[in-house]
């Protein structure tokens, strides 16, 4: 009993120093950066403040923050109010199609950011958007009526590819809550709408806000639509500015650093404040028994408004893009739909892809560092979780939170701090696949954890202490017992991670080299050289990879689950 105590001693050890190589040395490296008078490398250099001086006494700076705020609270609104009333009517009301609803919603999710902005602008562009010229066409105006090129133009670009996060975190939040004091309210003579505002809503007030908050972290933290659309609209945020600061000539990593540790203050905060209201939930829980249904709102003849409503928002929000990237996946030039374009549709673009010299160096690198990452966050954060839920050693809690220091990370201020970690320390990985793979892991191991941790929750410790009764040892009792009852979740966490993976840019982009070029990056430059139809073919090409991945997980997770 004595070794086992130790073996367990030796794996939290074990743990915790490799995730607090992960997580706690990228942000010692970054305040170390910030507050350096000297380019990376150089020696001699003296400690001061001249950096923040100059990132928060530059004028700019609170035009900067001014934007980074808007952008986050217009990105948090849209996607609030789509996602939530989606799922509203997903899981509360009688509204038709309610199946198709739950897949149509989750497209967007599939199709990563980069690909999702670059729609949005051959939609919305004041010169080529389809959508504008066909407004301009129908109602004979003379200028475009919507512009990308603009804060409410980013914030819609952001908001219509955050919101089906929204939707499964309400759907979650609606299906577990009790309606009973709803009904008790109706049935004493309340009226629906004065329900809704005093039963509902404080009944869903911790999730609202933790959702919320979420999405203020996630906008604060974009960087597709910042790059691609408010680049060009000289409209900056902190994401923009940062990478601006390190891919000027010469690069200023100081001034970068400076700005990296502001933006992981606000986004720490965020996140801070979702904990506290998280950890307040349990005042506004309910009890409910297994055979529990939540009610569902008989509409009434609106029950055909908000489904043609649903259908509205899934063709905005889902056909138009995914249209508008097929469309121009198979056509020799950009232009919109039309007879003469339609007798020249070809595969051109998909050829040109396939025989583009870093075409397979960069689908490698992507599906390996897809596969790797999440196979190596799902296994570390499933040992994680046995150490935090099973074991009962001193400093678990603090491995946990270790664990997800991470999620107050954005990419652009991981990246920036991985530059600092690999051009300073004597580890020659800069500018490889490696660091990428670690950036990945550190970037996506909160994830990990909290699906593992909610997995290993469920496992009766009974059956952990039968293996270990019976002479099997823990190595054994892991891989044999606990790993096969944490496969559901396993598969759920390695198909999300692997998802986000192949879709990751704001970190590659600024570690990636010639070699270690991912499908994202490809993307990025694909655009940046003007080449629209061929970045929209690759794009096609990603989403049936994704498609694939996802198929295939899920498949030998089922088989896998079977066997056990």
């Amino acid at each position: 009993m004595k070794a086992f105590f130790s073996f367990q001693t030796l794996v939290l050890v074990g743990c915790s120093l490799f995730v607090l190589y992960l997580a706690g040395i990228p942000l010692l490296m970054l305040l170390y950066g910030s507050f350096r008078s000297a380019p990376i490398g150089e020696p001699g250099a003296a400690y001061t403040i001249q950096n923040y001086v100059k990132a928060y006494f530059d004028r700019e700076f609170y035009f900067l923050f001014w934007n980074s705020l808007k952008y986050a609270v217009g990105t948090c609104a849209i996607s609030f109010l789509i996602g939530t009333y989606l799922a509203w009517i997903n899981e509360r009301t009688n509204t038709p199609l309610k199946k198709l609803f739950m897949v149509m919603s989750l497209i967007p999710f599939i199709i990563p950011g980069i690909l999702s902005t670059i729609a949005w602008i051959l939609l919305l562009s004041p010169k080529i958007g389809l959508i504008n010229l066909a407004v301009k066409g129908l109602l004979g105006l003379e200028s475009a009526p919507f512009n990308i090129y603009s804060m409410g133009g980013m914030v819609w670009a952001e908001g219509i590819h955050l919101y089906p996060l929204v939707f499964l975190l309400m759907s979650a939040a609606f299906r577990n809550m009790d309606t009973s004091l709803e009904e008790a309210a109706l049935t004493a003579g309340s009226s629906t709408f004065t329900t809704f505002r005093k039963v509902t809503l404080p009944l869903m007030r911790p999730a609202m806000f933790g959702v919320l908050l979420i999405m203020f972290v996630r906008g604060i933290e974009a960087f597709e639509v910042p790059a691609l659309v408010g680049v060009p609209a000289k409209i900056s945020v902190f994401t923009t500015k940062i990478f601006l600061a390190i891919h000027q000539f010469p690069s200023d990593f100081g001034l970068a650093g400076a700005y990296a540790v502001t933006l992981l203050v606000i986004s720490t905060v965020g996140v801070l404040i979702y904990q506290r209201i998280t950890r307040g939930e349990e005042r506004y829980a309910t009890v409910t028994g297994k055979g529990y249904r939540p009610r569902v709102i008989d509409l009434g003849l609106w029950k055909y408004v908000t489904c043609a409503s649903a259908f509205l928002i899934f063709f905005l929000a889902v056909v138009l893009p995914v249209f508008i990237l097929l469309w121009s996946s198979f056509i020799p030039y950009y232009g919109v739909p039309s007879a003469e374009l339609m007798a020249k549709l070809t595969l051109a673009n998909y050829k040109y892809i396939l025989n583009y010299p870093l075409a397979l160096t960069a689908f490698k690198n992507s599906f390996y560092l897809s596969v790797g990452s999440a196979t190596l966050v799902m296994l570390l954060t499933s040992v994680i979780a046995w150490i935090t839920v099973k074991s009962k050693l001193p400093g678990r809690i603090f491995l946990d939170n270790l664990a997800f220091i991470p999620i107050a990370m954005p990419g652009i201020v991981l990246g920036v701090s991985l530059i600092w970690v690999y051009l300073t320390l004597p580890i020659p990985i800069y500018g490889t696949i490696w660091v990428l793979l670690l950036a990945y892991i550190t970037k996506f191991m909160p994830y990990g954890i909290r699906t593992a941790s909610a997995s290993m929750i469920q496992i009766n410790k009974e059956l952990e202490e039968a293996s270990l009764t019976s002479g099997g040892t823990w190595f054994q009792t892991f891989r044999k017992v606990l790993l096969p009852l944490l496969m559901p979740g396993f598969v759920a966490g390695w198909i999300y991670i692997s998802i986000i993976s192949l879709r990751e840019l704001s970190t590659s982009i600024l570690l990636y080299s010639y070699n270690s070029t991912v499908l994202s990056i490809m993307a990025f430059d694909l655009w940046e050289g003007g080449q629209y139809t061929y970045v929209c073919a690759l794009g096609v090409l990603m989403v049936l990879l994704l498609v694939a991945m996802a198929y295939t997980a899920r498949r030998l997770g089922a088989r896998l689950g079977i066997q056990a």
